[in-house]
C-alpha cells in the first residue's frame, strides 16, 4: 500500500490542474491562473481516503476538473463523473480532460447512488447545510463516503477589506446580488454528521499562500467573489474598485523578505461514512 502511495503522489503531481468557482458565471480563466494553490486541498482530501476503493465517484462542483482529475489518478480503476452547474466549467472540463465525463447539474441534481462523493470548495456556495449534507449522504450506497473540504476563511484581511470597500457608498453597490458564500461552524458540522453518518472525521489545515505581489491578491479573487462587483460597475469603474483594494492591501499585507506577500486560507475538511 506504501508504494500505490507513492504512486498515486506522484501522478497527483503530474496532473495539476485547476478546479474553478462552482457559479454559473464563474470565469475559469481567470481562476486558473492558481491553479497549484487551489488543487492542493482536493489532492489533501483526496489522498485522506487512499485506502478505499470505490466503484463509482461523483466529483461535486468539479469546476474545469482539475480535481476530478486528482480524483483519477487516485482511484483509476474507479467509474468517475464530475458535474458543475456552471455550463463555462463544464465546457473548460471537457476541453481539459476530453477522456473524462462530466455532467451539467446542480449538487442536489445528481442521479443515482455512489460510493463516493467528493466536493472541493463547492459546498459553500449552496445554502441550507443542515438539509444538504443529509441529502447528500442519501445519495451514497451503503458504506459510501461523503469528502468535503469547504473554505472557512472570511476572517482573512484581505476578504474583509473587499466586504468593507465595496460597503462605501460611492460604489452603489448595495444592490449588487451576492452568491450565498456563508458555512457553519465545525463543531455544527460535527452535530450534523452525528445524524445522518456511521462515522466521520472533521479537521482543519491553514495554507500560507505565496502570492507575486499585492496586485496577485485581487487578482486571486476576481474570478469569483470580486466577479458580481466587477460586473455590476463595468470596465472603468471596475478597474478603479480594483485599484483601491491593490492599495488597501498594501497597508495590510507587508512584503516578504523574498518579495512576495502571503495569504492565508483557511479551509474545513470532512469525511463521513454512511
Amino acid at each position: 500500500m506504501h508504494l500505490i502511495a507513492i504512486v498515486a503522489v506522484l501522478a497527483i503531481k503530474l496532473i495539476s490542474y485547476l478546479r474553478g468557482a462552482k457559479m454559473a458565471d464563474w470565469n475559469s480563466s481567470q481562476y486558473l491562473k492558481f491553479k497549484n494553490q487551489r488543487t492542493q486541498p482536493a489532492v489533501d482530501l483526496a489522498m485522506r481516503m487512499i485506502n478505499r476503493k470505490p466503484k463509482k465517484i461523483a466529483d461535486i462542483g468539479c469546476g474545469p476538473g482539475n480535481s476530478t482529475s486528482v480524483l483519477k489518478s487516485v482511484f483509476p480503476e474507479s467509474d468517475i463523473i464530475g458535474i458543475d452547474n456552471s455550463p463555462n466549467m463544464i465546457e473548460k472540463a471537457r476541453n481539459l480532460h476530453p477522456d473524462m465525463e462530466f455532467g451539467l447539474c446542480g449538487a442536489l441534481e445528481l442521479e443515482g447512488t455512489y460510493d463516493m462523493l467528493f466536493s472541493n470548495a463547492c459546498l459553500q456556495w449552496i445554502p441550507d447545510h443542515e438539509t444538504l449534507i443529509p441529502a447528500l449522504m442519501n445519495k451514497l450506497n451503503d458504506g459510501g463516503v461523503l469528502a468535503v473540504q469547504i473554505p472557512m476563511n472570511g476572517e482573512e484581511p484581505l476578504f474583509q477589506l473587499i466586504k468593507e470597500t465595496a460597503a462605501e457608498p460611492k460604489w452603489g453597490l448595495e444592490k449588487v446580488k451576492l452568491q450565498p458564500n456563508e458555512t457553519l461552524t465545525p463543531l455544527a458540522y460535527f452535530d450534523i454528521l452525528a445524524d445522518c453518518s456511521t462515522s466521520f472525521d472533521i479537521w482543519e489545515t491553514k495554507y500560507y499562500h505565496c502570492l507575486e505581489d499585492h496586485k496577485a491578491l485581487v487578482e486571486w479573487v476576481k474570478g469569483t467573489r470580486l466577479r458580481p462587483y466587477l460586473d455590476f460597475l463595468g470596465e472603468t469603474r471596475g478597474n478603479e474598485f480594483e485599484h483601491e483594494i491593490v492599495e488597501g492591501a498594501k497597508k495590510i499585507y507587508p512584503i516578504r523578505k523574498n518579495g512576495g506577500v502571503i495569504l492565508g486560507f483557511r479551509r474545513f475538511f470532512f469525511t463521513a461514512e454512511k
